[in-house]
């Protein structure tokens, strides 16, 4: 049940019983192992706070739900179980904070579909360092974002993140550090692994949320906090060409909060006075 030297302080919560390291959970017949039925979700404790983790948890339920597994622990218990994990870290240790959900068994009438009677669950917290705030170079990807007709895109399925890394692949091997990820229209829809704003004239541009991406929780606050500020913040369709002559982008993430993007293809960005109050509303919230 130990870690290997080289992986981070890892503590998982399965069955009523907090284990060390990276336990063997499913096995070779387990439905998530062979056709992909899990989900997930994603908190961060930094600084000693954990800003919306019960929105986190919460979500982690809607997105079993939309899988058609169940959600066999209610938020409440799922955010005390968060809060007692804690105590195995220092207070200001930078941690994620991963609830998931799979499928154990074979529906028995529906072979390519889990029981959602086998729904297992776990909670998993481990050391990652907080992505310090020094920008990301993006490029734009020539693979798409699916619709819901096409996969479960109301959720936050394991199964959609091969599609994210074959963009976050494609910009690694271009020399970039994420990529600007379109719908099946052509419109930009977020990154390979973060939401995505666009600034100009003072005004902050993103995405509306059609189906086909996670509008995420961080997304969410930022918006909120923006507009309390005295922030004009759009959600619209919004085109390549939008962000081609944007006077600054950053993105939205529960795994790097708010992050300036300084490169964009060909593009030198500096990072803007918009995301610099971003960051600071972010930061004063989640401390407040």
């Amino acid at each position: 049940m130990g870690h290997a030297a080289a992986d981070p302080k890892t503590w998982t919560w399965i069955d009523g019983t907090w284990l060390e390291g990276n336990p063997p959970l499913i096995g070779p017949r387990s439905h998530a192992f062979w056709l992909g039925t899990s989900v997930f979700d994603g908190a961060r404790a930094f600084e000693g706070v954990t800003p919306d983790l019960d929105r986190h948890c919460a979500r982690v339920n809607r997105s079993a739900l939309a899988l058609g597994l169940a959600a066999t622990m209610r938020d409440e218990e799922i955010l005390e179980l968060a809060r007692d994990g804690l105590r195995f870290f220092d207070r200001d240790a930078a941690l994620y904070i991963r609830p998931s959900y799979w499928g154990e068994r074979d529906h028995p009438d529906l072979v390519i579909g889990a029981d959602p009677a086998s729904t297992r669950f776990a909670l998993t917290l481990w050391e990652a360092p907080m992505i310090p705030p020094n920008g990301i170079s993006v490029m734009v990807s020539r693979f798409r974002r699916p619709t819901l007709e096409c996969m479960p895109t109301d959720a936050k399925a394991g199964c959609l993140y091969p599609n994210n890394a074959r963009s976050a692949r494609e910009a690694r091997a271009a020399g970039f550090d994420n990529a600007l990820v379109l719908d099946l229209l052509g419109n930009v829809a977020e990154l390979a692994s973060a939401n995505v704003f666009m600034v100009e004239n003072g005004i902050a541009y993103t995405p509306a949320p059609n189906g086909c991406f996670l509008a995420g929780i961080t997304r969410a606050r930022v918006i909120d906090l923006l507009r309390k500020a005295g922030t004009t913040v759009v959600e619209k369709t919004l085109s390549v060409e939008d962000f081609r002559r944007a006077d600054e982008m950053f993105s939205t993430g529960n795994y790097t909060k708010v992050m300036p993007i300084v490169r964009f293809e060909d593009r030198v960005l500096e990072p803007g006075p918009v995301w610099r109050l971003a960051r600071r509303l972010y930061w004063d919230f989640a401390h407040a």
